[in-house]
């Protein structure tokens, strides 16, 4: 199972939230939001770990997904 990371607007910024967090990260760019979480699912994956990012919009709608495989991992990375 990946971590799940997401970068969702939050009152007057944006939040980046995962169950590896202690708080929400908040920013008030989404653009800085999504560089912080593509970071640390980049940490996650030189771990061993799958991670995901999920990007939401203001509206509450999925603007996409982006997947950061775990290195090292040949069952992950084969095929």
């Amino acid at each position: 199972m990946a971590l799940l990371i997401s970068v969702a607007p939050t009152g007057d910024g944006w939040a980046v939230s995962s169950d590896v967090l202690e708080n929400d990260l908040t920013f008030e760019r989404g653009g800085r939001a999504e560089a912080a979480a593509r970071s640390l699912a980049g940490r996650w994956a030189e771990k061993g770990a799958n991670a995901e990012v999920r990007i939401f919009l203001k509206d509450g709608a999925l603007a996409g997904r982006i997947l950061h495989p775990a290195y090292g991992r040949p069952e992950v990375l084969a095929g």
